[in-house]
């Protein structure tokens, strides 16, 4: 009878605990695909601001991802993080395309 339930709690150990280092690498995988969500954000922001790009809220979504992705929120924070890279790409694609057009000089800042 014990051997039965000592081998029935090893058993069980056993799933229980490959389980959760299944689930651990998992999470740790998924934690460095969004963090390199993150980077690439945050390079697109350095890279419009570059040429005076920047959008305003750019830097809010990528700090706000890096909190999500803190929390183990991975879904929301690589859509943050998406978004972010997309703000940082067009940023740079405006200031790039305007770059040239003549304005008054009381619309600069």
């Amino acid at each position: 009878m014990h051997k039965k339930l000592i081998l029935l709690l090893t058993l069980l150990a056993a799933i229980v605990c490959g389980g959760t280092t299944t689930t651990l690498l998992a999470d740790e995988a998924s934690a460095a695909k969004v963090q390199k969500l993150i980077d690439a954000a945050d390079a697109a922001r350095k890279e419009a601001a570059s040429v005076g790009g920047e959008w305003r809220d750019t830097g809010k979504m990528i700090k706000k991802a890096k909190k999500l992705l803190k929390k183990g929120d991975y879904t929301a924070a690589a859509k943050l993080a998406n978004d972010a890279a997309k703000q940082g790409h067009l940023g740079y694609e405006q200031a790039m395309s305007q770059k040239d057009l003549k304005m008054p000089s009381y619309l600069h800042y």
